[in-house]
């Protein structure tokens, strides 16, 4: 089957609230902040900050479309596909920072270097795309090796590179007549087309954003010059910025009672990235004793305290950061079983399941790791330490700096036994936040700490990549669910619903209701964002 997707971007411009001008006003200055360090290199990005730093650096074919599932049209303009190739009309007339025009070869080197790198999202490319050709400047094609489902949406994550600059700024490395791709130099510079441009980068304090005002997409009105995304700044300091004026948005992982006091301060206001993609999973090594059997983690998930659990994350009687989880799947995506048993604690099913568990838990320790930069993560953590703790498991709590359980959990043997850490689907596609987290083919990375290996989730993982009926994926994925609820990898705390803190004086529409929310991780866009002065 042939289908054709097309769109008049010039109509999305003239629909748009958005002016090209440079401001003559004084300087706007968006202000906000992040717990892990961003990524700036869009071929190494993978978390929350990187995803900021990308969408607003960089520009993909297809953007998450607003409002509801699937993607819309951003450099390119329409496609076509019979399900093995995928063909792209770009627009034209666009421009990277350093003034070169954006070319279907650019889009060839940057599919090019993101698998070669092998590094962030190229899992959802490597393999699969058996080829990509500039068919002429304003026209590319890939092939694949064999149908594709999640391709389209998996096309939100290929930002496209300058490949003129990159090579002009490459230096000897792995990659043969690509050195090193280019990869010290875009550590600390950007090479994309994006509506603001790096003007410094600290990967310890923060990355410093500057407005490029030729960006094809424009501005809204009061758009900020200069965008400071500040790294790891603990919960006081923001709230002592904000107070005085000097900080507009904070992250997303405040403790709640913080969150609750800010928000009744003068001046200052909550949003919300109402969710539909993002999982709070409590990550079980499976990999290593006890949880190596099933039923040590099944007993596991049944002592975990879903109620006190969703008590700890209410800010008040509108905003909450997390609603109930049934699964595997958060509500917004393809294969959400609606009618799945709700999860709450049972003591009772739990001894059950620890009788038939192969270890004795007295004699059996369990360390819970809490990411250091998240502190609400604590108290989840010591919450399980009192209900494991009664299943007669020796429990310890870790505090941990993110950089050092990203490193930890790469390898089974050094994983702790459970951690706490929010996934978000990566694309529009359930495929892209399932295969990342239970593929047994996937490198180990921060998403799939769990080192699940079955053979069934495998087989049923590759179908709904296969299966290009949207209705028979969706029965794929509820089945695949429920394999997951059987086996207990992690265990499904809560969907998150982030909760910003930010000042009157900026309007965040992203963040401002579900009409104008598009996949999580992908709202803040700083050319939408007004900024009084």
């Amino acid at each position: 089957m042939n289908r054709t997707a097309k769109a008049l971007m010039s109509a999305v411009v003239m629909a748009s609230p958005l002016w090209l001008a440079t401001p003559s006003h004084a300087e706007r200055v968006l202000r906000l902040d992040e717990s892990p360090i961003g990524e700036i290199d869009p071929a190494k990005a993978t978390d929350y900050a990187d995803t900021v730093l990308a969408v607003n650096l960089y520009d993909t074919l297809v953007y998450p479309k607003k409002g509801g599932p699937g993607v819309e049209p951003r450099l390119a303009t329409e496609w076509t596909t019979d399900g093995a190739t995928y063909t792209f009309k770009l627009r034209d007339g666009v421009k990277f920072h350093s003034g070169n025009p954006l070319t279907a070869d650019d889009v060839v080197f940057s599919l090019n270097r993101t698998v070669a790198m092998g590094q962030g999202f190229s899992n959802l490319f490597a393999g699969r795309v058996t080829k990509a050709e500039a068919i002429d400047p304003l026209t590319v094609k890939f092939t694949l090796s064999e149908p594709y489902a999640p391709f389209l949406a998996a096309l939100v994550r290929l930002p496209i590179v300058d490949s003129k600059t990159v090579i002009a700024n490459k230096v000897d490395g792995k990659y043969g007549e690509f050195g090193d791709y280019g990869e010290a130099w875009l550590s600390a510079h950007d090479a994309g087309s994006g509506a603001y441009k790096v003007e410094s980068q600290n990967p310890q304090s923060e990355t410093v954003m500057v407005k490029y005002p030729d960006y094809f997409l424009g501005f809204a009105e009061n758009a900020p010059d200069t965008v400071r995304y500040r790294y790891g700044v603990e919960a006081p300091t923001i709230r002592a910025l904000m107070s005085r004026g000097e900080h507009e948005i904070s992250d997303l992982w405040l403790p709640p009672e913080v969150i609750r006091a800010m928000g009744t301060e003068k001046g200052l206001k909550l949003l919300t990235e109402a969710g539909g993609a993002t999982g709070e999973y409590i990550k079980l090594n499976t990999a290593r004793a006890p949880l190596d059997d099933v039923h040590c983690r099944l007993a596991l998930t049944y002592a975990f305290d879903y109620a006190t659990t969703l008590k700890i994350l209410q800010i008040n009687d509108k905003y909450a950061q997390g609603i109930p989880m049934k699964g595997a799947l958060p509500s917004g995506l393809l294969g959400y079983d609606k009618d799945a048993p709700a999860y709450a604690q049972d003591m009772d099913r739990a001894k059950a399941e620890l009788a038939q568990c192969k270890y004795d838990p007295k004699t059996s320790p369990i360390d819970i790791a809490w990411i250091a930069e998240v502190p609400a993560r604590e108290r989840i953590a010591l919450l399980m330490q009192a209900s494991f703790s009664k299943l007669g498991f020796p429990v310890k709590v870790v505090k941990t700096p993110w950089a050092l359980v990203t490193e930890q959990v790469t390898k089974p043997d050094t994983a702790p036994h459970a951690v706490e850490i929010a996934v978000a689907a990566v694309t529009p596609d359930p495929d892209s936040l399932l295969y990342n987290m239970y593929s047994s083919k996937v490198p180990p990375t921060w998403m799939s700490a769990e080192h699940l290996k079955d053979d069934k989730v495998d087989a049923l993982l590759e179908a709904g990549r296969g299966e290009v009926d949207e209705a028979k994926r969706a029965e794929i994925y509820k089945e695949l669910n429920a394999r997951l609820r059987e086996l207990a990898p992690s265990i499904y705390a809560y969907e998150f619903t982030g909760v910003v803190v930010a000042r009157d004086a900026v309007n965040v529409p992203g963040l401002s209701g579900p009409a104008d929310q598009r996949l999580d991780n992908f709202n803040l866009n700083f050319r939408d964002i007004s900024v009084a002065e």
